[in-house]
């Protein structure tokens, strides 16, 4: 950390801060709809680059001056940058990602969506090397999130050295700031909790800051702050036409809601009994009683059996239908599967369906215990590959139900892009369906139908 009674340094830093004083109020002028935002960090000396934990700018003078001497643009560029990392809460990650990738997706998120709003104070300090880079992935990934360039670059099998290289390209905020507050927050995390580097409290000032911002704290901040850009972004872009197209879609994208695959399966579960002992009806006074008064003879037993929630009787139906990837398919039932082999979440006999469907049904496989699911995920097949409409499997099923084959089915998930013909009537029997986040699927579903979006990573297992 530098000596603060340095004479040297209290010029330096004296000029550093006009510098960036003078580069917040540019963007201000440029970016009215970023005011609250590029207001919120609160200046902070430290040695290194530039950096935040999403409560402070921390800069060092010396590079400030530097990159200013170089090129008038670049300190408002790395304000910009740093800024943005904190509206789409790229700092707020699981502690698992790996984090050099991550860095590296999150730069060209953010230079993406600079490049996009066009701000003549800062563009200029893009290398030619990062332009270059941009318009690779521009042509590859759909939504240039931090994201899915992230399960891009994962899916590629990026080296280490390439990741390195690539990061070379971009104006170089520091991100190490990130990973100690999210260290801090993971279970028997403090200050100067292990793995933090020996200097870290006194590099990062935060650290030992008592009136600093929880974890939790800065995230809502930052999320309501997203919200509010989000809004105010949209109306400056009915004026100012699509330069802030990429940052508009990219903000959607951060904050559309997001569930949890476990959890909405649990949607359908119904009441049944299960070999358990029921804690809550127990009263363990008269129990205990009845051992002391009679010896081993106690006044109440426990209860064997408990109501709980699983599920047994239960629809999953496939689109196979050509525009429906085989290998999604897969994936997406191996996902439905592991929830389902919970323990709290199966009986041991089960009534479960698994059809596919194009135009017509295609194939019907019943499931009625964990053995027989074991089975169909090591040999499944799929069939079809034509055109698709939904109706055929809600005939199909209210056909069983007539046939008894069901007694109190509740539930039925449609695993789809959505582009088919759906039934003009509500099913008796809960109806959600189910889409992988592509941009080319129809969202669009009948009133009495839930909806779940799913992301690829989800479906593939990566974590961020």
């Amino acid at each position: 950390m530098y000596d603060t009674s340095d004479e040297m340094l209290k010029k330096a830093d004296e000029l550093a801060l006009q510098v960036i004083e003078h580069a917040r109020n540019t963007l201000f002028l440029n970016l009215r709809f970023m005011d609250n935002a590029l207001s919120r960090l609160r200046p902070t000396l430290y040695e290194g680059t530039i950096g935040t934990d999403t409560t402070r700018m921390f800069y060092d003078p010396f590079h400030v001056l530097r990159e200013f001497k170089e090129n008038e643009y670049a300190v408002a560029h790395l304000y910009l940058h740093t800024i943005m990392h904190c509206i789409f809460r790229h700092p707020y990650v699981s502690p698992a990602i790996r984090r050099e990738l991550w860095d590296l997706s999150c730069d060209c998120a953010v230079e993406q969506m600079i490049r996009e709003l066009d701000v003549p104070s800062v563009i200029n300090s893009t290398t030619n090397a990062a332009e270059t880079l941009l318009d690779s992935l521009r042509e590859q990934v759909q939504f240039m999130t931090a994201e899915h360039i992230y399960h891009f670059f994962s899916e590629k099998g990026v080296t280490d050295e390439q990741v390195a290289a690539m990061r070379r390209c971009f104006l170089e905020d520091d991100h190490e700031a990130w990973y100690e507050v999210v260290r801090q927050e993971e279970p028997g995390g403090d200050k100067g909790s292990p793995g933090m580097d020996p200097d870290d409290s006194s590099r990062f000032p935060f650290f030992c800051d008592p009136s600093a911002m929880s974890f939790q704290e800065a995230s809502d901040v930052w999320k309501k702050l997203s919200q509010q850009i989000e809004i105010d972004l949209e109306s400056f872009s009915v004026t100012k036409g699509n330069m802030a197209g990429c940052m508009i879609q990219n903000l959607k994208e951060l904050h559309r809601e997001k569930y949890d695959y476990s959890e909405f399966l649990r949607k359908f579960s119904v009441m049944g009994e299960a070999m358990h002992i029921d804690e809550d009806s127990f009263d363990y006074n008269f129990y205990t009683y009845g051992l002391n008064l009679y010896g081993n003879v106690p006044l109440v037993e426990p209860l064997e059996y408990k109501e709980v929630r699983r599920i047994r009787e239960f629809v999953i139906a496939i689109d196979t239908s050509g525009s429906v990837m085989g290998e999604t398919v897969q994936k997406f039932i191996q996902k439905t599967y592991n929830i389902l082999m919970q323990q709290e979440n199966f009986f041991n006999k089960v009534n479960i369906h698994i059809i596919q469907c194009d135009a017509q049904i295609q194939s019907d496989v019943k499931i009625t215990s964990r053995q027989e699911f074991d089975e169909f995920i090591k040999s499944m097949k799929l069939y079809g590959f034509g055109g698709t409409d939904f109706r055929p499997v809600f005939q199909y099923v209210d056909q069983l139900i007539k046939q008894k084959e069901f007694k109190n089915l509740r539930g039925l998930i449609y695993f789809t892009d959505g582009f088919g013909t759906f039934p003009n009537f509500k099913p008796s029997y809960k109806t959600a369906f189910v889409f992988l986040d592509n941009a080319q699927n129809n969202y669009d579903v009948p009133i009495w139908a839930l909806k779940l979006i799913l992301r690829k990573e989800e479906i593939d297992g990566f974590d961020v």
